[in-house]
């Protein structure tokens, strides 16, 4: 019997001492979507009034542990962190025994914490869905969101089930049943290229680069470097999926220096670099600081050049030496990788907006950076020095150079022959 002919089985965690209400309501709506629910109990102190698949003796011995040390620990966030260690171990061992199809985890922000985790061993394609009260939340750190993590923001869930719960929670439920039945994890016919880009409109190498690549038999993911596509690509970048990346956008690693809500976390481009995946680097809107554009403009750039993107995005410059703070932030991570390393530096200008004429034109602070630039290449890292813009053609042709220069070097997986390529 194939997946889509059986009841996906949906790994059902929560506290059941204290959340039995809701977690036997979403078991019964699991069922009624079609899905079969596997409790897995999270508890520390009490028991639930039901039997689980999964009780917290399980869990804590997935953590090396036992519930009663555990519970003598005497601090409930030791005690949550040890059975997030066990449910995300005992969770991972499930799918990969294929005992599970999908994942619904709920809580507040104590389950919440446990959830991310949980999620976070799930490999790519398999439905993770997080019920929290803190959902799309900056107390959630990027750092800690699956690439394909789920959530729904859990209303009206503090204390008890009601009609409210009840609305929530079955979505939920219908929806994490739905997606085990038609997600299709990913199959690696062709060597894949990660690309880092922010939007069409403020860097276009894309449009060029990427029917290139294909034709040279790779599939090409481009990532949206508006926060949480910088940090999918530092998840999937640090379980090696990736044949090589052509990191091009940085622009979060300005954002994170300057304490924008706009980040991928503390590792931006570090992950593919610790891996051993060769990385061509770029550094593609280092200038621009983001924050919502329905608050105010950050104190600190009150007097620089702005640009709304839109209702939400917009954007302001950084001046001389906020570009070379982030010339040398860029050095330093480049310095751990332990794959090759090139960057690119096109000294006509790093986004769009930037150009003559444009509204972000800034040639004194372009040259700072560009002058800390090659004074924090490391030693491990080649430059690559380009007469133009990052959106010319120069640029990139000088990029499909150096890559295809490094695949016969053998630095970089062959691409798929076109035949195999072209049935994937």
């Amino acid at each position: 019997m194939t997946r889509g002919e059986r009841a996906p089985a949906i790994l059902l965690v929560g506290t059941g001492d204290t959340k039995a209400d809701e977690l036997t309501y979403m078991a019964e709506k699991i069922q009624e979507a079609g899905g079969r629910p596997v409790m897995m109990d999270v508890s520390v102190l009490g028991n639930p009034p039901y039997i689980p698949e999964h009780d917290k003796h399980a869990v804590a011995a997935a953590a090396g542990t036992t519930i009663e040390a555990i519970a003598d620990s005497g601090d409930e966030n030791t005690a949550m962190a040890a059975m997030a260690l066990g449910a995300s171990t005992l969770a991972r061992q499930l799918h990969d025994r294929g005992e599970v199809d999908g994942a619904l985890i709920l809580g507040g922000t104590m389950g919440t914490d446990l959830a991310l985790d949980v999620a976070l061993a799930l490999p790519l394609g398999v439905p993770k869905f997080v019920v929290s009260t803190i959902s799309y939340s900056h107390l959630v750190p990027p750092e800690r969101v699956a690439a394909d993590l789920m959530m729904i923001l859990w209303a009206g869930g503090l204390y008890g089930l009601n009609e409210t719960c009840r609305a929530v929670l079955s979505q939920a439920c219908g929806a994490v049943v739905g997606a085990a039945r038609s997600a299709q994890p990913p199959r690696r016919s062709r060597p894949v290229v990660a690309m880092s880009s922010l939007g069409k409109s403020c860097l276009s190498y894309m449009v060029r680069l990427r029917p290139e690549l294909e034709k040279r038999g790779y599939e090409v993911v481009v990532f949206h470097t508006t926060g949480m596509g910088g940090r999918a690509l530092e998840a999937l970048a640090a379980q090696k999926r990736f044949a090589a990346v052509l990191d091009f956008s940085l622009q979060e690693v300005a954002n994170h220096l300057n304490g924008s809500v706009v980040t991928s976390g503390a590792d931006r481009l570090e992950s593919a670099g610790l891996a051993g995946i060769p990385q061509i680097v770029a550094p593609g809107a280092i200038d621009m600081v983001d924050f919502p554009t329905w608050q105010p403009v950050p104190a600190q750039f009150a007097d620089r050049p702005y640009h709304a993107h839109n209702r939400l995005l917009a954007s302001v410059t950084t001046g001389p030496e906020g570009r070379r703070e982030v010339a040398r932030e860029i050095g330093r991570k480049l310095a751990t990788a332990t794959g090759p390393v090139a960057i690119l530096l096109p000294t006509g200008g790093i986004q769009q907006w930037d150009q003559e004429g444009e509204p972000l034109h800034d040639p004194e602070s372009l040259a700072a950076f560009l002058d800390e630039m090659r004074r924090m290449v490391p030693a491990n890292a080649e430059l690559v020095e380009i007469d133009g813009h990052i959106n010319s053609a120069a640029f990139s042709d000088s990029a499909l150079a150096l890559f295809d220069r490094w695949v016969a070097a053998g630095l970089i997986e062959p691409g798929a022959p076109a035949a195999e390529g072209a049935a994937a």
